[in-house]
């Protein structure tokens, strides 16, 4: 396996060096097959599952990402920037609450659709690097939202920016546990949660108080076996 500083200079060699047309076609149809792959199985797939839905040899997928590390971080970079851009959307769009209320429905489908996102963006165990440096920067995209809720008086005023990763993982664990008798039983659950975080006349206050980053981020780093890779150590969660 190649060290990191192998995997950073291939990126950014990979980034400035143009692609030959049919090269570029390889890479792309590589980008799409292992969408498809980790949204179904998780970033437990290998890059010869990779190769076999792209229709090419493994050794083309190696020339163009060295190892499984580096595909991750370009795929999933791009998820996160997706994430962001329904955040900011969301916030340019709507109302607080409503901006709010459907970042956290766009944010849960991601998820629900896409196992391997939700890997990424929760545990830090894989492409951990630039994927850990676009959750920075999704970040302060959430908390505004979070705080222009607050403000207007819609959205509980115990509710922190550190509940979202929590909230998603328990939707990916309703995902999981209905997926097979009702694939989108999780919407109902995902409202019901969204419900809950309105401000009403007749809501107690909650039992405990949010996790802090830090708690966070040790959280993420002790997922389930299928989300974690045993032998890399996690990356935080939020920053």
């Amino acid at each position: 396996m190649l060290s990191e500083p192998a995997t950073e200079t291939w990126v950014a060699a990979d980034a400035c060096r143009p692609l030959r047309k049919d090269a570029e076609r390889n890479r792309q149809r590589i980008l799409d097959a292992a969408s498809q792959v980790f949204a179904e199985r998780g970033l437990e797939a290998t890059l010869d599952d990779i190769a076999d839905r792209a229709g090419l040899g493994v050794g083309t997928v190696y020339r163009r990402f060295p190892n499984k590390e580096a595909l991750i971080e370009t795929l999933f970079e791009q998820r996160i920037e997706q994430m962001i851009a329904l955040a900011e959307q969301a916030a340019a769009d709507l109302a607080p609450w409503p901006a709010f209320a459907e970042f956290l429905r766009q944010a849960a489908c991601l998820h629900a659709e896409d196992r391997g996102l939700q890997e990424a963006m929760l545990n830090g165990s894989h492409g951990h690097k630039r994927v850990a440096a676009a959750r920075g920067r999704l970040l302060p995209a959430i908390v505004a939202l979070v705080d222009n809720a607050q403000a207007d008086g819609t959205l509980r005023a115990d509710f922190r920016p550190t509940d979202i990763p929590i909230i998603l993982k328990m939707i990916g664990c309703a995902v999981d546990y209905t997926c097979r008798v009702n694939p989108t039983a999780w919407r109902r659950y995902l409202e019901l949660l969204i419900d809950s975080l309105r401000v009403c006349a007749s809501q107690a206050p909650l039992p405990t108080a949010a996790l802090t980053e830090d708690e966070a981020t040790q959280a993420m780093g002790h997922l389930p076996r299928r989300a974690a890779m045993a032998d890399t150590p996690s990356a935080p969660a939020w920053t």
